[in-house]
């Protein structure tokens, strides 16, 4: 399992960052975004989509009241707000589940309501405040995959030298 800091100064920030992320991600590649309510993930995930599927970056919104919102692009982005599921029922109910391992990228905003539907490998990005604008997140990989994109996210980083 690896883990990488990083912490940014703005939303514009914190959408460059989802860009970076979004640069690495393959198909089947699964985001786990926790944090509180505007805390900066909706923000990461419209720049994820700026790389991965940049033909829908502009309807990039927190998709609480829709659940799921798919970006159509080569690779497809599936972003997920479980804010108001209780948990695994609700989601398989729902037949989310189809998504995790399909063509696209996975976004998950409120992870926390996954237990044991959380793919093996994935990425999980924690999102705290640390004060005004600025936000601490910290990402860790939790299989092989997730943590050579992490691996190659924090080389990108340094040489930009952001870490």
């Amino acid at each position: 399992m690896s883990r990488l800091q990083i912490k940014t100064a703005s939303p514009f920030e914190t959408e460059a960052l989802g860009a970076g992320i979004g640069s690495l991600l393959t198909p089947g590649s699964f985001l786990a975004l926790r944090g509180d309510l505007g805390g900066g993930k909706t923000c990461l995930v419209r720049g994820i989509v700026s790389s991965v599927a940049p033909q829908s970056s502009h309807l990039v919104a927190s998709p609480t009241y829709a659940i799921m919102n798919c970006y159509p692009g080569d690779v497809p982005v599936y972003h997920f707000d479980f804010y108001r599921l209780t948990g695994d029922d609700d989601i398989r109910e729902l037949g989310f589940e189809e998504f995790f391992y399909g063509d696209g990228v996975c976004v998950v905003e409120w992870s926390e309501r996954l237990t044991e539907l959380m793919p093996d490998d994935t990425l999980i990005l924690l999102f705290e405040y640390a004060g005004d604008d600025h936000r601490l997140i910290t990402i860790t990989g939790t299989g092989k995959k997730s943590d050579t994109l992490l691996e190659q996210l924090a080389e990108r980083l340094r040489q930009q030298k952001i870490l």
